[in-house]
């Protein structure tokens, strides 16, 4: 558990600058308009196909420097296949129906896949400058196809019990005293709730209401 936070730690301390932006502010734009998750992943799914149409023309190109572009383009792929089980689960997560989007994305991921191995067969001069990359990609999507031609039924109930998990994990390693301290804001939450609206103002009695109202 200590390494985990230590690795978290790490994670987060890692300078902003030296994260690269998988999508263009455009793309951006898109995801942030597109608040349906089924319409976010059909984006996403559009992205990726991009991103693969791309390394079609740099694989067919032998122009120097093209391994670079090679790289990064791969790389950017990967993060937006990660991006879309990151959004199915968090919409399973909230219980929310993606079955329209995750059947697009296991179409165009069972499309995709040869493709990157297809790149990975042919083996050019400069491969080992992009080796790593592509193999992450092509491991990426085919853990995506899974978990997208897997029952949603069964995957919404594996994330709920993620969600469990971490929850427990969480509260493990909290102090005794912030620990109640949330347990009574739920609490609190869950009282106001229940507590049913009212048009008086603070102090007031409705039986003084009721008596002093003229009639």
């Amino acid at each position: 558990m200590k390494a985990h936070a230590i690795l978290l730690a790490l994670a987060l301390a890692a300078p902003v600058a030296a994260q690269r932006d998988f999508l263009t502010a455009d793309e951006t734009d898109q995801i942030r308009l597109a608040q349906d998750p089924n319409d976010r992943l059909k984006l996403y799914v559009h992205f990726a196909q991009q991103r693969l149409d791309l390394l079609k023309h740099m694989f067919a190109s032998q122009k120097p420097g093209r391994s670079a572009l090679i790289h990064d383009t791969l790389d950017d792929y990967s993060k937006i296949v990660e991006a879309i089980d990151t959004v199915t689960d968090d919409a399973l997560k909230r219980k929310v129906t993606v079955d329209e989007g995750v059947a697009a994305v296991a179409k165009a991921e069972k499309e995709m896949l040869p493709v990157l191995k297809q790149f990975e067969e042919s083996r050019p001069k400069d491969f080992s400058r992009y080796e790593f990359s592509l193999k992450q990609a092509i491991e990426t999507t085919t853990d995506s196809l899974e978990l997208s031609e897997a029952d949603l039924k069964t995957r919404s109930a594996d994330v709920q019990t993620k969600v469990e998990r971490e929850k427990k994990d969480i509260e493990s390693v909290m102090q005794p005293k912030d620990l109640e301290e949330k347990k009574k804001t739920a609490a609190s939450d869950q009282k106001k709730q229940r507590k049913p609206p009212t048009l008086l103002r603070k102090g007031e009695d409705m039986k003084k209401q009721f008596i002093s109202a003229p009639f």
